[in-house]
């Protein structure tokens, strides 16, 4: 990857992050233990496949065609079984809310949404 591909995938990172962070802390503002924790967890659910993600994407920069794709492939299925892995093992979990979960889960996946639209 060249440096501004690199770049581009740090902000998105970075985004995310601070946008788990400003809404658990808004949960955690408006509600109980409960919300900041659940907020916490659906930002997590969201972020550590998309790390994952980037990462083994990042890998294969500079291998031929075949070999990105594969790693393409193999990091989307990871990224998927991460995040089931994930929301099982949170729905393991006493009193967790639905709302800041899903509510910080999408608002973080829908960071990469606006970061294709600021391009």
């Amino acid at each position: 990857m060249t440096d501004r591909k690199r770049s581009t995938v740090s902000k998105v990172i970075s985004y995310q992050i601070l946008v788990i962070i400003i809404m658990t802390s808004g949960f955690a503002l408006i509600g109980a233990r409960s919300y900041a924790l659940s907020a916490a967890l659906g930002g997590a659910a969201a972020f550590i496949p998309n790390l994952y993600f980037a990462l083994r994407v990042r890998k294969s920069a500079g291998q031929e065609a075949r070999k990105i794709v594969r790693s393409f492939y193999a990091g989307e299925s990871g990224k998927l079984l991460l995040t089931a892995a994930l929301f099982f093992m949170i729905f393991q979990l006493p009193n967790i809310e639905i709302l800041p979960l899903l509510s910080v889960y999408v608002a973080a996946l829908s960071v990469f949404w606006f970061a294709l639209l600021m391009r």
